[in-house]
């Protein structure tokens, strides 16, 4: 539309009162490290209960592929043999990664501390996707391939600020198999899905199926040693065992395309593992393999999701979407910000972002997360008895902000 105006529509919605999301306080294994992630932008819909262990296992002793454009293999399901075949064209994109850090004990004596993690190769020029608790606060890094190459010194280059992503990078290589990248913004639970990782910290890739069982989870993890948490949001939920040692690995497609990487299992439910959507990564790694810094996307609204309690609570004309909810005498719609620029006001409900379905096929956060700094999203947005289109450049968010 033009001039960044609404068009009119017989649609209504008015702000009534409003209410506040649940959190559901979830305990985190006191032996993972994990930092502090809390989005400044987005404040996201309602949780889900039970016990969240990190895949983080202490051990004891370039180009990127995405998936082809106009094809889903979300639609797959596996037949006899496929999972076989599957996981042997996936399994040499996993690698392990090993970490070293530098520990005080209750005597202030310094040790060295091993443990290890997953991680999925997504560039022929040695970039790996892992999690950030995988890697956070260690002195060494080494990563090793599926057919027991080893990398050492290998150096993290970028981390996600909303998300627990880290980006590492192995030097002097130019033949690795990187993964294909599915789209997980038309992922729907019932579907079939396997989970690879590095199970119990070997260096044997271990294959688990199952289904996903739920999407958009919203949890708050809290480490009982030092009382930290982490919000993680719009969370794939699985029923394909996950073990120690899995974090940063893929959850993978009946058509081989990895849809999710795996962070955190329940310890009180059975069966019950959370990936992070791979369409939240693609924007932030786009930008690293293009220009070799990985930036993330940046919008500018405090928003809630609307879930039909809020809807109902605030008198809105839609039951998914992103309010853009002002607190007090604050805007909403922060200043100077890609959102203001493009005209966007307190009220103003998203409900698009370039056709995909805000609520539905993912938060508005890793929505916007799919692109780069720079790219033209066109914002599908409901204001007052309005309805239409708003055309925002992004740009790259800064911890300033």
């Amino acid at each position: 539309m033009k001039n960044n105006s609404i068009n009119k529509s017989t649609t209504k919605a008015k702000k009534n009162k409003t209410t506040k999301e649940p959190t559901v306080i979830i305990k985190k294994d006191s032996k993972s490290t994990v930092a502090l992630v809390l989005s400044c932008v987005a404040l996201v819909g309602a949780g889900t209960c039970g016990a969240l262990t990190f895949f983080y296992r202490p051990l004891t002793t370039g180009s990127i592929t995405f998936l082809d454009g106009g094809l889903d293999g979300n639609s797959a399901n596996f037949v006899e043999g496929s999972i076989a075949d599957i996981s042997a064209k996936i399994s040499g994109s996993v690698v392990s990664i090993v970490t070293s850090s530098a520990t005080n004990n209750l005597f202030d004596n310094t040790y060295t501390s091993t443990a290890a993690g997953t991680g999925l190769i997504v560039s022929s020029d040695g970039y790996v996707l892992t999690n950030k608790h995988v890697v956070k606060g260690a002195n060494k890094i080494a990563v090793v391939l599926n057919d027991g190459t080893k990398y050492e010194n290998v150096s993290i280059v970028a981390t996600d600020p909303f998300n627990d992503i880290a980006f590492l990078k192995l030097e002097n290589v130019d033949n690795l198999k990187a993964a294909k990248l599915g789209d997980s913004k038309t992922i729907s639970a019932g579907q079939q899905v396997i989970a690879i990782g590095n199970a119990l910290g070997q260096y044997q890739n271990t294959i688990t199926a199952g289904i996903i069982s739920g999407t958009g989870r919203t949890l708050i993890a809290a480490n009982s040693s030092d009382g930290s948490t982490e919000k993680l949001t719009d969370m794939i939920q699985t029923d394909a065992a996950i073990n120690s040692g899995n974090s940063g690995g893929p959850l993978v497609n009946a058509a081989g395309e990895v849809i999710g990487i795996n962070t955190a299992t329940s310890q009180t439910a059975e069966n019950v593992g959370f990936a992070i959507p791979i369409s939240a990564v693609k924007g932030m790694l786009s930008s690293l393999i293009e220009t070799g810094k990985a930036e993330r996307s940046y919008l500018g609204v405090y928003n809630v999701q609307i879930t039909p309690e809020i809807a109902k609570n605030n008198n809105l004309p839609v039951s998914s979407g992103a309010y853009i909810q002002n607190s007090g005498s604050f805007s909403a719609v922060v200043s100077n910000s890609p959102a203001a620029r493009a005209g966007l006001k307190d009220g103003d409900i998203i409900v698009t972002v370039n056709g995909a379905k805000v609520g539905i096929n993912g938060s508005l956060t890793n929505l916007i997360a799919e692109y780069k700094p720079g790219d033209t999203v066109q914002l599908g947005v409901i204001r007052g008895d309005q309805e239409g289109t708003i055309n925002v450049t992004l740009d790259k968010y800064s911890s300033n902000l």
